[in-house]
């Protein structure tokens, strides 16, 4: 486990701030006050991590913050520390512009104790007043329950409230100063593959960096890969990745020795998209210093088709084994690679991979199939959480293989796990569930070999999509839901109607009555791209506190209200909390553009 990228990890920094007047009321709160900073702490590093696998660092302020000069040693220490995420907390009133976090460039929440002996409350409501005031979001922490005084617990909600908020502002730390690579450019027309270095750079913060797909065969030419890498790569490929069904007419189909090339081609371009990514040292002893050295990228796309796949090996055995938890070297973190370029999934699965440490589900948003016409297809009724319709999420072997539904939980359910938590038994269950069929060459006539499975376990998933609207900017939309099992016998034969050479999840958006989840039609209807990024887990949540953040504002979801979680001045903004969340995002603007 480690960063395998430039630049250190983001730290969070915990403020306690106290009433400064000594003589007895400073005295009297020092020590609840530092508790309530330890005990902070010690949620953060208890439950979170990087999806590196590293752990959280918290770094609290050396005393308690009682005016500015106390206030500006906080922020001294900071700023050397590397802090990213500032979380003030307090039991009692504090003089609130003189102690509060003025830094611009930290993301802030400010947790008030909710009790009776001191007004922790009051000072809260004192300090987002002034965070607003100066245009500075920060996000308010209010347990629902009065606490005792000498209450050193942080009930559930409080707690569900600080982790949220400090996974979202994480991933917002961790992805600036990265880099997106573009290995080639627009494929096929998808507005998605045409990257937009201002959306990027102003709401992400990243860099937009550029490979042609050229550069990936002169290396595969010229054999600037690891070559003892690649011959162990090639030897597990072939040892673990078997074969499928060849679809192709017979005129089409390949020899078995264009067939072999092919393999050892695509293994190579694996190679090849991850040292473009992140580097490689081994490069630098074999002579090519440049090459050695990566683009810092945090996630990348190839473009593929069409000048790519139509004379070469298709990308899609690259992209799922980078996409998955393991490879030949064994279980290590996801990359995060775009089918076609398309970016903005691409920035989609890093939202849910960032919020989850999971491997991530890239998919064409394919068919709405009605109960009516699973009816009339396969003669069989849908039931379970499918009866309301399905979704048929599908694309062309790029989806990770963690999403075979092999790995499980300790009550044996299916799940999506990190990486660290992931077994080698799973990893064989998950490589034995997937097949590899040749492409189907009236799509690739290049060929390659693209995953063939079926999601085969319910599991609880959200859906999201970064979309770019004239007049805007970007918004995200979220669906939260399930991935459901077919019978074999419907599976196989819906499958079949699109091809049955790429993987597939069923998934079953939840239904509110409302809106765009008015049914499942409606979910389909209102998706705003040809592709979504599908996480384990229901994230919806965490993902709006994420946009609000980026000021990307949410356009449709189906997370319940009560669970929003967005900067606090967000409700100076109107009633209606969408309504809010456009016209904040709008009046703040990107948050490292210019308005």
């Amino acid at each position: 486990m480690g960063n395998r990228l430039i630049g250190r990890l983001p730290k969070v920094g915990i403020r306690p701030v106290i009433d400064g007047r000594e003589r007895g009321v400073r005295e009297s709160l020092e020590e609840q006050c530092m508790a309530m900073a330890k005990n902070a702490a010690k949620l953060i590093e208890d439950n979170l991590r990087f999806a590196s696998g590293e752990g959280i660092s918290c770094i609290i302020a050396d005393t308690t913050i009682g005016g500015v000069a106390e206030a500006a040693m906080c922020a001294d220490k900071f700023e050397r520390e590397g802090v990213a995420v500032s979380l003030t907390v307090t039991p009692a009133w504090c003089y609130s512009t003189e102690v509060m976090d003025a830094d611009p460039n930290t993301i802030k929440a400010i947790w008030g104790f909710n009790g009776t002996e001191r007004p922790g409350a009051v000072y809260l409501a004192a300090a987002l007043a002034g965070y607003a005031q100066k245009g500075l979001p920060a996000f308010s922490i209010y347990g629902k329950e009065v606490q005792e005084a000498n209450d050193t617990e942080i009930h559930q909600d409080v707690q569900e409230k600080i982790l949220r908020f400090v996974k979202a502002a994480l991933a917002v730390a961790q992805m600036k100063g990265k880099s997106y690579l573009s290995i080639g450019y627009s494929s096929m027309g998808i507005v998605g593959s045409m990257v937009d270095q201002g959306f990027f750079h102003d709401y992400l913060g990243m860099r937009t960096e550029f490979v042609d797909q050229s550069e990936v065969n002169r290396r595969i030419q010229e054999n600037i890969f690891d070559e003892d890498e690649f011959k162990k790569a090639y030897e597990w490929t072939i040892e673990n990745c078997k074969e499928g069904k060849d679809y192709n007419r017979e005129d089409l189909k390949g020899s078995a020795e264009r067939k072999k090339w092919e393999w050892e081609t695509v293994v190579k371009m694996t190679l090849i998209i991850r040292d473009l990514m992140i580097g490689n040292l081994k490069l630098k002893q074999m002579g090519f210093g440049e090459e050695s050295f990566g683009r810092n990228a945090i996630i990348s796309g190839f473009q593929g088709q069409r000048q790519w796949t139509d004379h070469m090996p298709n990308g899609d055995f690259s992209e799922a084994i980078l996409n998955s938890s393991f490879d030949w070297n064994g279980i290590r973190q996801a990359f995060m690679v775009a089918t076609e370029n398309d970016s903005l999934n691409g920035v989609s699965m890093l939202f849910g991979h960032l919020l989850t440490n999971t491997a991530q589900i890239f998919s064409d948003v394919r068919t709405y199939w009605s109960p009516e016409s699973v009816l009339r297809a396969t003669g069989k009724s849908l039931q379970g959480k499918a009866k309301n319709g399905i979704i048929h999420l599908i694309n062309s072997g790029s989806t990770t293989l963690d999403a075979t539904a092999q790995q499980k939980d300790l009550d044996d359910n299916p799940v999506m796990k990190p990486f660290w938590d992931i077994t080698t038994n799973e990893v064989d269950n998950c490589l034995k569930a997937t097949q590899w069929p040749q492409a189907v060459k009236e799509y690739f006539r290049g060929g390659g070999y693209s995953s063939q499975f079926n999601t085969d376990g319910e599991m609880p998933v959200t859906m999201c999509r970064i979309n770019l609207v004239k007049g805007i900017g970007p918004v995200l939309q979220i669906a939260e839901g399930h991935t459901v099992v077919l019978e074999n016998e419907v599976h196989k034969l819906l499958d079949e109607r699109t091809n049955p050479t790429w993987p597939t999840t069923w998934f079953a958006p939840i239904i509110t009555g409302k809106g765009a989840f008015k049914d499942v039609y409606s979910v389909m209807a209102n998706w705003g791209a040809n592709h979504g990024a599908i996480s384990y887990g229901h994230i919806g949540a965490d993902l709006i506190t994420l946009a609000s953040m980026l000021r990307i504002p949410v356009n449709m979801h189906n997370v319940a209200e009560e669970k929003i979680f967005r900067p606090a001045l967000w409700s100076s903004f109107g009633e209606n909390k969408e309504g809010q969340d456009y016209r904040a995002c709008s009046a703040y603007g990107p948050i490292y553009g210019t308005k």
